[in-house]
């Protein structure tokens, strides 16, 4: 029963985040129907996880005794967290995915290099780890899997959406080394209110910056399709999900669970294809293969390890 469990929540996670990048498409716009967000992607995130924020912040109040950082470490781990994971990291992917060139499926296959760029950056920040010359060519052959996916005209290397993707690329390497970064500063800060307040800080950050751009509220067309695409962001995807994922972190590992990236991009390409008429290319599927093959080079023993703690428990 726990088995089908776990199956259930992980299928659910996946497609719950899968299916965000549409939503993020479809509140967006596009530049010929540019109802919703498109002219404020950096305020779109923000708003996003003002919501998320107050919800993810109510339930720690529940759920734990102290719901306040305490202490420098904790508040470091919130601003790593504000920064790197919820700002910066959304920023970039809310602005790549403006481009139509970018499409639900491609941004899902970028993003799904996160666990590769995870283990290069631990190499680099966390003490006694070294890549070993498979994980040099797992994490090369994840870059020539962007590479692929963005496939650019060497005429034109600024045109088919190869800035927007390199920007997606960026939001993946944000989110990675702002997970590195945590782990690293190692506080005993409970995983709620490190999400609720970097999720609160880094939607002040992204206010700043969506205002820095020249966004303004006043821009925003609040379409039905604008208001359910950020009810879906900020209560499915972020709260929600953030809530299954970190439950299913504790009962399946890391090892595991960082597979979650490598299934969401069926997701994303079902949900564009299904709302929003977009068809996946054949650069997003090998650009995908090559991504899962550097990721299968780098975590191979602990994927082994993982195979066969799973063989005994059924033998058992």
């Amino acid at each position: 029963m726990t088995r089908y469990r776990n199956l259930s929540l992980f299928l659910l996670l996946a497609a719950v985040w899968g299916s965000a990048f549409m939503a993020i498409k479809a509140g967006l716009g596009t530049p010929t129907a540019p109802g919703g967000f498109f002219h404020t992607p950096v305020l779109f995130a923000a708003i996003r996880y003002d919501v998320a924020g107050v919800v993810m912040l109510a339930y720690a109040v529940v759920v734990v005794d102290d719901p306040l950082p305490r202490g420098r470490d904790q508040w470091l781990t919130v601003a790593v967290g504000a920064v790197l994971l919820i700002a910066a990291y959304h920023a970039l992917l809310f602005i790549g995915e403006t481009d139509p060139a970018v499409t639900s499926a491609a941004a899902a296959v970028i993003v799904s290099l996160s666990p590769v760029l995870t283990t290069g950056f631990a190499r680099a920040f966390l003490p006694g780890e070294s890549l070993t010359a498979a994980g040099v060519a797992g994490t090369l052959l994840g870059l020539v899997g962007v590479a692929v996916l963005s496939n650019p005209d060497p005429g034109n290397l600024l045109g088919g959406g190869v800035v927007a993707k390199l920007l997606v690329f960026g939001a993946a390497a944000a989110f990675a080394l702002g997970s590195v970064l945590t782990r690293r500063i190692d506080s005993d800060l409970d995983i709620e209110p490190m999400e609720a307040w970097s999720m609160l800080l880094g939607a002040l950050i992204m206010h700043v910056a969506g205002y820095a751009r020249g966004e303004r509220l006043a821009e925003i067309a609040w379409t039905p399709e604008a208001l359910a695409a950020l009810a879906y962001l900020s209560l499915a995807a972020s709260a929600l999900g953030f809530l299954v994922y970190f439950d299913l972190l504790d009962r399946l590992g890391p090892v595991e669970i960082n597979l979650v990236s490598y299934v969401a991009p069926v997701f994303a390409a079902l949900a564009g294809w299904l709302f929003l008429a977009e068809t996946p290319t054949v650069a997003t599927v090998v650009g995908f293969a090559l991504i899962f093959g550097g990721f299968l080079l780098l975590k191979r023993d602990a994927i082994r390890a993982e195979v066969s703690r799973l063989g005994a428990t059924r033998a058992d």
